[in-house]
């Protein structure tokens, strides 16, 4: 899987506003906080705000918070809003290319794989993330990297 530098972005933006909770964070705050070039920062701000994930204020007080509790707004959530669905061949979805001859079962190892992302991004949220602490599932895959690998998979 490769993220965008303007996912990658949203995602620590994201992060700040759910540590913030619901007290507005100015962009040049959040662009700080994470090192991440304002102008640039605004446009994923903007984004977020279309999806619905974020909420904005102007004036004095105003700011940028998260629309919905941070437990409730997964990682994909924020993936999709920056950079669309989760796994494209090809800019499509993988139930919609087809392979033939011996590059048949691609389809299949495509759309597994996309199961396999969506199985970690889809139950991170943005409290575990603020919080630390990260589904037991996932923190298990941090310490080893080839349980996946079990015989129970094979």
């Amino acid at each position: 899987m490769r993220l965008s530098a303007r996912v990658d972005y949203a995602l620590r933006a994201s992060a700040e506003l759910a540590v913030a909770g619901s007290h507005p964070v100015t962009a040049v705050q959040l662009a700080e906080a994470q090192q991440i070039p304002p102008k640039f920062l605004e446009n994923i701000l903007g984004q977020l705000r279309r999806s619905g994930l974020v909420r904005s204020q102007r004036g004095p007080e105003g700011g940028y918070w998260l629309a919905r509790p941070a437990e409730r707004i997964s990682l994909a959530d924020i993936i999709r809003a920056i950079d669309g669905p989760l796994l494209g061949v090809r800019g499509e979805r993988p139930e919609h290319v087809g392979y033939e001859g011996p590059a048949h079962s691609l389809q299949e190892v495509w759309i597994a794989l996309r199961a396999s992302e969506r199985s970690i991004l889809e139950q991170v949220t943005l409290a575990h993330i603020a919080s630390g602490e990260l589904p037991a599932p996932v923190r298990k895959l941090t310490e080893d990297p080839s349980a996946w690998e079990s015989p129970s998979f094979i």
